[in-house]
């Protein structure tokens, strides 16, 4: 968890009642909504992208913008709740969501657009933390592993309905409302969540901020992330632009590294990863969920742009892989504290990885089933893979940096999805002119184009030029599909390799309270 719970009291008496009902909806939507805008956009970049006329690849800015600006104010969750009060930041925050997610809705420019997701994640980043810390807060001792677990079940359940929402939405409203859905649940939640939660706010402390270290974070990670954005559009290391962010992304981080060892109060406690067993896990997070996320975005805008599904249908494609984790989650948990969790790790995300494999070996002629089936069975792993992971970092540090290290491992966690999303986007178009250029020298081969078209002759040459440009460019971007999960596995198998480097823990960590 973050550095939140430790800043809340517990000597609170808990809510009863139909207090303890309103107060425990009020934390799950909270939670429910923030994440759900992690995916809710996956299906509805093709639908912003025509509407604000800009390329599907300019409209993955629309994910990573939210994602990148989320993981920024984890770690200053801490630092905001001692300032001003644990209650006072989730209200304000949820009404700031609210406000920018207004914003988003009426944007009619992809530059406000991000603007608007970069200030609606920098408002919903501290509201996954405090929404559990406050769970834990207003229940009872003897219901709160109840209520932990129906908090978790939104955890799941949103990104499952991401999708499916943002689908049907953008089909039959627009993609506008996907973010206007968000006002009611905001409003709600803001305008309840003081008045019935004030008194289990921590006492309030003018504490310092590491303004400098916060500096050194935004300005390494957002450099990175815009060159990896810009890369291809800028022809990468051929243009200056690149070049120079290529600069400010290593001098920064390099300086945020030597200001965290060095200060004595720093943001983010770099100190944490000289655990063996932590850098391990958070190597295993990084690598397997952005995999994982990077397949996530990139399923919907193959579906969509050259498989002829609408919103709604990628959507459902896209969603059947948390149908099974949801099932799972629970008994992931149940094992996670019988079995040794770096073999339920290696499990997880090696099943993944091999679900993955054989989506690799897709073709144009697949079925909605065909496609969906092995991202259901991926469903499997993911419990697997996230829970004890969890419980496996946190019990390799010591007790009183168990706080820092979950706020390294959640901020890690989204930054690698965001990082992913570039990727995975970039490679994808990249190697579509790669093996569009492949096809057309086949095209020369008139053998070739009969086994790729048929009998033409009774078409038109126009209208026969017409066909095969569009079909190689359907296979182009099949096989570019095909070869991103194939490099998506072997990530999987690197990082479900890379958790045997962690030690077998030798205390338990209660990480009902960790997100």
């Amino acid at each position: 968890m973050s550095d939140a719970e430790n800043s809340i009291k517990d000597h609170q008496e808990p809510l009863k009642g139909i207090w303890l009902v309103l107060g425990g909806l009020v934390l799950a939507l909270a939670n429910f909504i923030v994440v759900l805008d992690t995916t809710i956009a996956n299906v509805s970049v093709s639908h912003i992208a025509g509407g604000l006329a800009v390329s599907s690849h300019e409209g993955t800015y629309v994910i990573t913008s939210y994602a990148v600006a989320e993981a920024i104010t984890v770690p200053l969750t801490g630092w905001l709740v001692s300032r001003f009060g644990s209650v006072r930041v989730f209200s304000i925050s949820m009404a700031l969501f609210g406000v920018f997610s207004v914003l988003c809705g009426l944007a009619h420019s992809l530059d406000f657009l991000i603007l608007a997701r970069v200030f609606q994640g920098l408002s919903g980043g501290p509201l996954m933390p405090l929404s559990q810390a406050l769970i834990i807060q207003i229940f009872p001792k003897e219901k709160r592993g109840m209520a932990l677990a129906l908090w978790s079940m939104t955890t799941l359940i949103a990104p499952v309905l991401g999708p499916i929402c943002g689908g049907y939405i953008c089909d039959n409203w627009g993609w506008e409302f996907i973010f206007y859905i968000n006002i009611p649940i905001a409003l709600f939640c803001s305008v309840f969540s003081y008045g019935l939660l004030k008194r289990f706010s921590n006492q309030v402390t003018k504490s310092k901020i590491d303004f400098v270290g916060m500096g050194l974070v935004v300005v390494w990670v957002s450099a990175l992330q815009i060159m990896l954005d810009e890369g291809k559009n800028q022809d990468w290391f051929e243009s200056v632009e690149i070049r120079v962010l290529a600069i400010v992304a290593v001098i920064g981080f390099i300086s945020f590294l030597i200001w965290e060892l060095t200060h004595e109060n720093p943001i983010v406690n770099l100190r944490v990863f000289r655990h063996r067993g932590f850098s391990a896990s958070v190597t295993t997070v990084s690598f397997a969920f952005g995999a994982f996320f990077g397949t996530v975005v990139l399923t919907p805008l193959w579906l969509q742009s050259y498989m002829g599904y609408t919103a709604t249908w990628s959507g459902f494609v896209t969603a059947s892989t948390g149908v099974l984790a949801v099932v799972m989650a629970p008994v992931a948990a149940t094992l996670s504290q019988k079995i040794d969790p770096r073999k339920l790790v290696f499990i997880g995300v090696l099943w993944l990885g091999i679900m993955t494999y054989v989506r690799s070996l897709a073709s144009t002629d697949m079925t909605a089933w065909d496609i969906a089936w092995p991202m259901l069975l991926q469903g499997i792993g993911l419990p697997l893979f996230f829970v004890p992971l969890t419980s496996l970092a946190l019990a390799s540090v010591d007790d009183e940096e168990t706080a820092s290290a979950a706020g390294i491992m959640n901020f890690l966690r989204t930054f690698s999805g965001a990082i992913a999303t570039s990727v995975v986007t970039a490679v994808w178009d990249n190697n579509t002119t790669v093996f569009r250029y492949d096809l057309v020298e086949k095209a020369q081969n008139p053998s070739f184009v009969a086994g790729l078209m048929g009998d033409i002759s009774a078409t038109g040459e126009k209208v026969a030029t017409y066909t095969l440009d569009f079909l190689i460019q359907t296979q182009a971007v099949m096989l570019s599909t095909n070869y991103v999960m194939l490099l998506v596995a072997f990530t999987f198998a690197f990082a479900a390799m890379s958790i045997w480097l962690a030690p077998r823990p030798t205390k338990q960590v209660d990480t009902s309270a960790v997100h």
